[in-house]
């Protein structure tokens, strides 16, 4: 069985269900799904997520300037999901959002550099690959209401995860529920690196938006490649820092409540 579900409008979407805890429990179907951006699902698509899997909840972890720039998605006309926009950056005044702004005179919104990390093929686990975990711990830092609201979000009903390319924003929040929910680090990151199965297509799709085309066209393919050393490391670095994923959430006001009620949720 493949976890990869298969749709016309997203190349980079999964399903978390049949991941197995390291307690030898297993995530549910069709509860937890990960994907890349979902403007382009055609009504089949639509259908298939809202009608045969269930999806109710929409997390989308974009940018106020991304949402806007991109426009109302497919799912936002659908009266049975619930979208709820959670940016993992710290959002400025108007469509100005402080890490991925530029400054107008450049002609674009976004700067894409991060939004999407870079890593590079050659320097596996090296100054590049600590750029993109620095990136990651700038999410935390920024929007740890995001995180903590997100992981809610999913407790809620079926929910699917997004952000632009599925990869890093998405990879950070998978990558803390699969913790609360006992899968082992091991899956955890070889989950990360999954969407590189699919990079080719991801980036076929962003280039054929504005938004994020201009910036992607000046660099190679293989420098956007989620490796599984830049998940290990940022995992470590939480380890070393906060005790953990779970350390980090208690900080930030996650319960024992909220562990049972994600658990209760995504669990068989």
């Amino acid at each position: 069985m493949t976890r990869w579900i298969e749709l016309d409008g997203a190349v980079n979407v999964r399903d978390m269900g049949g991941l197995i805890t390291a307690d030898g429990g297993t995530l549910r179907t069709g509860r937890l799904l990960r994907s890349d951006n979902l403007q382009g699902l055609t009504f089949a698509d639509v259908d298939r997520l809202v009608t045969h899997i269930g999806i109710r909840h929409v997390i989308d972890l974009r940018s106020e300037t991304e949402v806007t720039i991109e426009g109302p998605g497919p799912l936002t006309r659908e009266p049975r999901v619930t979208i709820h926009h959670l940016s993992l950056f710290a959002e400025g005044g108007g469509l100005t959002d402080v890490e991925a702004d530029i400054p107008p005179a450049t002609g674009r919104g976004i700067d894409t550099d991060k939004i999407l990390p870079w890593q590079n093929r050659a320097e596996e686990g090296g100054q590049e690959s600590e750029r993109s975990v620095n990136h990651y711990l700038g999410y935390l830092a920024d929007r740890p209401d995001s995180v903590v609201d997100a992981l809610r979000v999913m407790a809620q009903g079926p929910a699917i995860v997004h952000c632009a390319a599925g990869k890093d924003r998405t990879g950070v929040v998978i990558a803390f529920a699969l913790n609360v929910l006992g899968v082992p680090r091991d899956r955890i990151v070889a989950d990360y690196a999954a969407t590189g199965d699919r990079l080719d297509a991801i980036l076929a799709r962003l280039r054929s938006s504005p938004t994020y085309a201009q910036d992607l066209d000046s660099r190679p393919a293989d420098t956007h490649m989620p490796y599984a050393a830049t998940m290990e490391k940022f995992l470590t670095t939480l380890d070393e820092r906060h005790g953990g994923p779970p350390g980090w959430l208690r900080h930030h006001g996650w319960t024992d409540d909220d562990t049972t009620a994600l658990r209760a949720a995504l669990r068989i």
